[in-house]
């Protein structure tokens, strides 16, 4: 650097460099450019972050979440518990504090201790013959007037379909479902060990009275989980079969009219009603294994009518629907029907 450019260096320092180079006519970029690089340290210097004035302390941003948590407020927004504070005068923070507070701990949540409900199981019943597995409940019928009922009891076996007992009476009770539940065993003959009941989650079904019969007579009770009533198919199908039938009628006059209405729709279900879910035989024939003597007779008619008139049978020799060897509830994934 020439002694002009070293000259204007110093009088820079003092009077700045802009005015040092235009008195002394020296290049202001010339000058930069043979300045001699700056030597940078090797580590940069680290410098401990300032803290806004205006920052809460550590103790008061813990008072302050305890404040929000407290059961007073819990189940409470930020913004409520401000304007409450407010009102009653006292601030803590803004409201806009309270949820970065609140975030820091991750409790921008529900605060309150949640009932929490136990996993129930879901039921997976096998029936493969009559009297192992049956599905009971209750459905209300119209009464007389407006606000009254009648309440049916219904206790179908799901393999044969096949309604073992049944009740009406003026209201749900458990004492009333332990003495059907008790007469309808005694009636079919059911062993220790032998049986399965299920039922949904109403309180006659998990009443302590029932639950000590089915423990005497040796029989296992299993539930629908809450709210499922995919759980309790067979018993939901049948009171839509029921209430969806032509002379289902609308309210019933008396407690003696629904029970005569009962006796000869509970006779036509099991004796003649044909069944889809069965290979169209009558939950009567089923359940007391008639269903191989009439899907002969049925085969004998079949084989008659293709000899006669061979031509009418597209696919060859027809064959009467099969009865399922078993009926399921929730069987489990993968698993099919046996047929």
């Amino acid at each position: 650097m020439s002694e002009m450019k070293a000259f204007a260096e110093q009088l820079g320092q003092e009077v700045g460099m802009v005015t040092a180079c235009q008195v002394l006519g020296v290049s202001r970029t010339g000058l930069y450019r043979e300045r001699p690089p700056a030597v940078q340290s090797e580590e940069p210097v680290k410098t401990e972050p300032r803290g806004s004035v205006r920052a809460l302390s550590e103790t008061e941003r813990e008072t302050i979440r305890q404040e929000l948590n407290s059961e007073r407020f819990q189940d409470q927004s930020p913004r409520e518990i401000y304007a409450t504070l407010i009102d009653e005068g006292r601030y803590l923070c803004s409201y806009r504090t309270m949820y970065r507070i609140l975030e820091a701990h991750a409790e921008v949540r529900e605060r309150r201790n949640q009932l929490t409900h136990p996993n129930y199981q879901k039921p997976e019943l096998l029936a493969t013959q009559p009297n192992q597995v049956w599905s009971w409940d209750i459905t209300k019928l119209l009464g007389p007037a407006k606000w009254t009922y009648f309440y049916l009891y219904v206790i179908l076996d799901i393999y044969s379909r096949y309604v073992v007992g049944w009740m009406i009476a003026h209201q749900e009770s458990a004492a009333l479902a332990k003495e059907l539940i008790g007469e309808t065993c005694a009636r079919q003959g059911v062993l220790p060990h032998q049986l399965t009941i299920h039922a949904d989650r109403g309180s006659s079904m998990t009443s302590k009275s029932v639950t000590f019969l089915m423990a005497d007579l040796g029989v296992t009770k299993t539930h629908s989980r809450p709210h499922v009533s995919d759980d309790n198919p067979y018993s939901e199908a049948h009171f839509k079969t029921m209430k969806y039938r032509f002379d289902y009628p609308v309210r019933f006059g008396s407690l003696p009219d629904a029970r005569s209405w009962g006796k000869g729709f509970f006779d036509w279900y099991n004796q003649d009603h044909h069944h889809n879910g069965i290979g169209l035989l009558t939950p009567a024939d089923v359940h007391f294994g008639r269903a191989a003597s009439v899907r002969q007779q049925r085969q004998q008619v079949l084989q008659t009518a293709y000899q006669e008139h061979p031509e009418r049978f597209v696919k060859g020799l027809p064959i009467p629907p099969k009865l399922p060897q078993a009926a399921w509830i929730n069987p489990p994934k993968g698993e099919e029907p046996l047929l």
